[in-house]
C-alpha cells in the first residue's frame, strides 16, 4: 500500500501543561505529511481517545503530544495494546527519559555525567537538605522547562504552594555554562547547536516564542567537546531504548570545561522555532523528509 492511501491520525493537545505547544507541533507534522503525501487528521487527545481513533481507523499515529501522557508511556501503551503503528519511542524508553531521576541513574551507569542530585524537603517551603550552593528545583516527570525554579545562594527558598500539590519535584545542582543540544535520530547525532536566551535559563518562553532564542548550530565549541556530546547524546538514546528522532540537551561549563547531560526528551518540538526541524535542515533533511521517514518507521513495542 502505498503512502497516499494511508491515514495518519496527528495526535495532539491534551489536558497537560503543554497542550498548546503540541497542537503547534501536530500543525507543523500534519502540514509536513501532506505534502509528502500522507492523509492526515489531526486528532485532539481527549478521554475518549480509543474511540475516536477506532472511528478513524488510522494505519498510524503521528504522536505530536508533549508532556507526562504523551511522554510518559500512557499513549504508548494505548497505542500498543490498539495495535496501531506510532512514532517516536515505545513505552520503556518514554517512561524513563520522561522520569528525571530514573534516566539520570541510568546515564550515570554508562559513564554520563549528570547534575548532583539533591534530597528534596518540603513542608510549607521547598529547600534541599545539605547544601547552600546554586540549585534547580523542577517536576520529576515533565518537559519543556514548565515548573523549573533556578535558586540562587542568596534567593529564599520557594513555596510548595508553587506547584501543584500533585506534582513530584526533584533538586540537583545548578551547572552554570553554556546550553548545548543534539538531535539524535535513528541513534545518529546530527549536530550540535548552542542555544542563546537573553534569560537566565532556556524557559517556556524561549523555547517556543518566535525571537524568544537564538540557536547557534554548529555551536562554536572545541571539536572535542562536540565529539563527546554526540557520543553522549547516542548512548543515552541507546540506553533509554529510543526510537525514532530525540533530543538530548546538556550543559557546558567551559571554565571548569566540565560537560553535564540534563536531560533526553522523546517527543521534541516540532514547531516552527522547534531546535529537531532546524538540525535535519542543516543535515539536508526537509520537514516533509523527516516527517515522512518518522511515519514510514513508525511502529508498536515487539
Amino acid at each position: 500500500m502505498s503512502a497516499q492511501d494511508r491515514i495518519v491520525a496527528v495526535l495532539m493537545g491534551g489536558w497537560g501543561s503543554e497542550a498548546a505547544v503540541s497542537r503547534v507541533s501536530a500543525s507543523f507534522c500534519s502540514k509536513a505529511a501532506r505534502i509528502a503525501g500522507w492523509d492526515t487528521a489531526e486528532v485532539e487527545f481527549d478521554r475518549d481517545i480509543v474511540s475516536r481513533l477506532k472511528e478513524l481507523n488510522p494505519d498510524r499515529v503521528l504522536n505530536a503530544l508533549h508532556g507526562q501522557i504523551g511522554e510518559d508511556g500512557s499513549v504508548q501503551g494505548m497505542l500498543n495494546v490498539m495495535n496501531i503503528p506510532y512514532t517516536h519511542s515505545g513505552v520503556l524508553a518514554s517512561a524513563l527519559a520522561m522520569d528525571k531521576v530514573a534516566s539520570g541513574l541510568i546515564f550515570t551507569s554508562v559513564g554520563i555525567s549528570v547534575p548532583q542530585l539533591l534530597h528534596l524537603i518540603e513542608d510549607e517551603y521547598v529547600y534541599p537538605a545539605d547544601f547552600t550552593g546554586a540549585h534547580v528545583i523542577k517536576p520529576r516527570n515533565d518537559g519543556s522547562s514548565v515548573g523549573v525554579q533556578i535558586i540562587t545562594e542568596d534567593s529564599a527558598p520557594p513555596q510548595r504552594s508553587l506547584w501543584d500539590e500533585n506534582v513530584q519535584l526533584m533538586a540537583e545542582e545548578y551547572i552554570p555554562g553554556r546550553e548545548l543540544t543534539v538531535t539524535v535520530l535513528d541513534g545518529s547525532a546530527l549536530c550540535v547547536t548552542e542555544i542563546m536566551v537573553d534569560t537566565n535559563f532556556y524557559d517556556y518562553e524561549a523555547k517556543y516564542k518566535v525571537g524568544g532564542s537564538n540557536h547557534i548550530l554548529p555551536a562554536n565549541i572545541p571539536d572535542d567537546v562536540a565529539a563527546q556530546i554526540c557520543d553522549w547524546a547516542e548512548r543515552a538514546f541507546h540506553v533509554l531504548g529510543c526510537r525514532g528522532v530525540a533530543r538530548a540537551d546538556f550543559r557546558w561549563d567551559e571554565d571548569e570545561n566540565q560537560l553535564y547531560m540534563l536531560e533526553v526528551n522523546t517527543q521534541p518540538g516540532m514547531t516552527a522555532t522547534s531546535l529537531v526541524p532546524e538540525q535535519a535542515a542543516y543535515r539536508g533533511i526537509s520537514g516533509e523528509a523527516l516527517v515522512n521517514h518518522l511515519l514510514e518507521t513508525a511502529q508498536c513495542d515487539e
